[in-house]
């Protein structure tokens, strides 16, 4: 098995040390950056197989290197954030983050939330190899295999959390699911019952998919409950 090699993007010096002994003694490969500027080149530059991003970070804060990230990258990215505050966990969403995790956290829960991530990255590696499995919902189109959606023949950049929310959607026509049932699923661990991850991302696939994201055609929901995939 390859060693996968982890992007820490902190400030504090204290903080990124002990992440890093941690991780290293798990068996990956760390690299790290103290500033925001520092980090987006080394993201760029040195391929790593997931990143964790703090949010607070001089020159660079970690919005802005994820924004720029996710304009050429689809790696897999955790945001490191100190505020409990909800508008910072969804930002961080909202511009293709594929976790976070509040600080203080337990070493035990962050290479939980590491491996969940590079397995998914893995699966989906090994997907694109497969033939292809495309399948028709009116004018969309999803390729299960190579993670790829396509509107009237134009091709969708989804990041992988909300091509595999779809994808998990897609499978199950007109099968409601609770937030609860889509974070098992579909994020992989038991995300502390922060339903609010699934709302943001159905609003981002939302705003990709439908000719009018406040009326719905793919992704609708079931008041009270949750969400279904319906075709068109």
């Amino acid at each position: 098995m390859d060693t996968k090699k982890i992007l820490i993007i902190e400030d504090e010096s204290s903080i990124a040390d002990i992440i890093k002994f941690n991780l290293e003694k798990e068996g990956f490969e760390t690299d790290s950056a103290a500033n925001g500027q520092l980090g987006l080149d080394k993201a760029l530059s040195s391929n790593p197989d997931l990143i964790l991003l703090d949010v607070m970070l001089p020159e660079l804060d970690g919005f802005q290197v994820c924004k720029k990230i996710r304009e050429s990258s689809s790696v897999p990215i955790i945001m490191l954030t100190a505020k409990e505050e909800e508008v910072d966990k969804v930002l961080g969403l909202e511009l293709g983050a594929d976790d976070y995790i509040t600080k203080p956290f337990s070493i035990r829960e962050l290479v939980a939330r590491i491996r969940a991530n590079i397995r998914r990255t893995d699966s989906n590696d090994r997907n694109s190899e497969l033939s292809a499995n495309s399948r028709r919902f009116g004018n969309l189109s999803i390729d299960m295999n190579r993670y790829e959606v396509s509107k009237n023949g134009q091709a969708l950049d989804l990041t992988l959390r909300e091509f595999e929310l779809l994808k998990y959607l897609a499978e199950r026509e007109n099968r409601v699911f609770t937030r609860e049932q889509l974070l098992e699923e579909v994020w992989g661990y038991e995300y502390y019952g922060d339903i609010r991850t699934v709302d943001v991302t159905v609003r981002r696939l939302r705003e990709k998919l439908e000719d009018d994201s406040s009326d719905p055609q793919y992704i609708l929901t079931k008041r009270g409950i949750g969400y279904y995939f319906r075709r068109p």
